[in-house]
Order: structure tokens, then C-alpha cells, then sequence
């Protein structure tokens, strides 16, 4: 008896032993497990600020095309896409309705944009006005982003060249072609402050190789600014002016000023808008704009925008 008391004894205090390991094994399990979660969770927190900070956002759709209203935005043309613009600019309100308020009197530009690169572009069209032919390189040159590099704005430039094809007016007399060409270089600085508001800074360079006298200045400098506010989705309300840096210049012709809207319709951007200039490209409507706006010389148009895509792939940085 005394023996399997014993032995039943012995087991007894074997088993306590066996729990009481088995609790410090769980106990220890427990702590680990904490220890390896704090672990994980402040490897999770490491993971993510680092790909917080190599992750690169960039700006989008600062605004709706690559024309503000009658300049340039700092917009592109996506890689491979090309964009047929339609731009329209009627007489000015204060015709009359003879003119039907000038409806009767009209100018039009036809262009197309091809975007080669992402951030390379070219672009011609052809004018009514002078009948003035068009050609220009787009180029963006920084881009609005954060994470790894925070780049507050998005910078593109545009370099323009201008033909005008009027009849010469003393064609008896010797006549260069050299005389018909201008050009025009914009500096094209812009910021995307929230989805509603984008506004822009443009100083522009103009050269004329020739200027109807001595007294005329060749070369002209200006600076534009520009914003754009959207209201819905799929409208926005734009704004532009253009100031003259050149005294000559200024005394003669006015600021360039025009106020629109735009309306997104897929493919599509229409700009509809009031300017105080009819012409339609940069050496025009900067330097030589003559309405005024509080004697009625507003002239309605608009600008029509497709895209056509060309390639297989079509991503627009913008």
C-alpha cells in the first residue's frame, strides 16, 4: 500500500510540474506573440512612411486643354494623342443689329496638336485673321508633385512661329518673305491648389521681323495670368489677361482680357467665352488687341476640343 501511495504521490506532484510548465510555456508564447505584434506593427508604420516618401503623386488635370481661352494653358497633349481645336470669334457686340450684333463678321482658326512624348508636343494651325499660318514646340519642363521630391508647381514652355500670307500690299516693289515671319515664346508656370482651383503665370517674349514703322518696337514683352475654377465635375469657369510690358506698345493697344466657361462632354471640351480680341494666336491678340470692353468691342466665341487617340497607348500626364 505504502508503495502505490507513493507512486500515486509521485504522480501527482509530476503532474503539477507538467502544469506549471505548461503555464510558463503559454505565458512565455503570450509574451513573444506581443513582442513580435509590437514588432510588426512598427515594421507596417516603417513600410508605409517609406513608400510614403518613394511613392510620387503628381498633379492632374490642372486644366481642362491645352488653350486657357486664347493662350496657352501649361497643358499637353497626351503620347500619341492628337487634338483637333476648332476656334471661333464673332464681330463685336457693339455692331448692331444690322450686323446682327456681329454674327456677320467672323474669324477662325483650325489647328491640330500631336503629343510625341508625354511631356513634347507640336502643333500647327491656319487663321483667318491675316491669313496667318501657325507652328509651335510644346515642352513640359517640371511637374507639380509630392512624396519623394515635392515640386509645388508645373512648368511648361511654348515656342511659336507666325506666317502671314496676305497679298503683298505694294507688290511692285521688292518684297522679302523673311518680313511675314514673328514669333512668340511663353513661359508657362502653373499650380493646382485643390480640385477646384488652378492658376497660372505666363511671361511671353514677342518678335516681329517687321513693324509698320522706326517707332514700333520689335521686340515685346508681356505677362499673362490665368486661373480656372470649377463649379461641377464636368464645368469650370475660366479667366485670362494679358498685360502689355512694352510702353510703345501699350500706348497703342490694349490688354488683352477674356472670361469663359468650359463644359467636358467625353472626348469633347467646349470653351465658350468673351474676349476683347478677335485674333487667335499669340502675336495677335497680345500686341495688337484694340476693343474695349466698356465701349462693347466683346467679341463671343468659342473653342471646340477633340482628342483622337493614335496609339495603342494613351496616358496624359496631366
Amino acid at each position: 500500500m505504502r508503495t502505490r501511495e507513493n507512486k500515486y504521490l509521485a504522480g501527482c506532484r509530476g503532474s503539477g510540474k507538467v502544469i506549471h510548465m505548461r503555464k510558463k510555456t503559454v505565458l512565455i508564447t503570450v509574451l513573444i506573440l506581443f513582442a513580435f505584434n509590437l514588432k510588426a506593427q512598427d515594421l507596417d508604420s516603417l513600410l508605409l512612411s517609406i513608400s510614403a516618401n518613394e511613392i510620387q503623386n503628381f498633379a492632374s488635370g490642372t486644366f481642362k486643354g491645352t488653350l486657357l481661352i486664347n493662350g496657352p494653358s501649361v497643358e499637353l497633349p497626351g503620347k500619341t494623342d492628337l487634338n483637333f481645336i476648332i476656334s471661333h470669334r464673332f464681330g463685336a457686340l457693339n455692331l448692331g443689329f444690322y450686323n446682327f450684333f456681329g454674327m456677320d463678321q467672323a474669324s477662325t482658326r483650325i489647328g491640330l496638336e500631336y503629343g510625341l512624348l508625354n511631356n513634347l508636343s507640336l502643333s500647327m494651325g491656319r487663321n483667318t485673321w491675316e491669313k496667318t499660318y501657325d507652328g509651335a514646340v510644346k515642352a513640359c519642363i517640371l511637374r507639380q508633385q509630392t512624396g519623394k521630391r515635392n515640386i509645388p508647381v508645373t512648368a511648361s514652355i511654348q515656342s511659336s512661329v507666325y506666317l502671314e500670307t496676305l497679298n503683298w500690299q505694294y507688290p511692285d516693289r521688292e518684297n522679302l518673305l523673311v518680313s511675314r515671319f514673328s514669333y512668340a515664346t511663353h513661359l508657362i508656370i502653373a499650380r493646382k491648389f485643390n480640385d477646384k482651383l488652378s492658376l497660372q503665370i505666363s511671361p511671353v517674349y514677342i518678335h516681329k521681323n517687321l513693324v509698320p514703322t522706326r517707332e514700333d518696337p520689335n521686340n515685346i514683352f508681356a505677362n499673362g495670368f490665368g486661373g480656372r475654377y470649377k463649379i461641377s465635375r464636368k464645368i469650370s469657369l475660366n479667366a485670362e489677361y494679358y498685360l502689355l510690358l512694352s510702353s510703345e506698345t501699350a500706348e497703342d493697344f490694349s490688354n488683352a482680357m477674356a472670361v469663359g466657361v468650359d463644359i467636358e462632354t467625353g472626348g469633347h471640351v467646349f470653351q465658350l467665352h468673351c474676349t476683347n480680341s478677335q485674333t487667335m494666336f499669340s502675336r495677335g491678340f497680345i500686341t495688337e488687341t484694340t476693343g474695349n470692353w466698356l465701349e462693347g468691342e466683346i467679341f463671343f466665341g468659342f473653342n471646340i476640343c477633340r482628342v483622337f487617340s493614335t496609339g495603342k497607348t494613351r496616358k496624359n500626364i496631366y
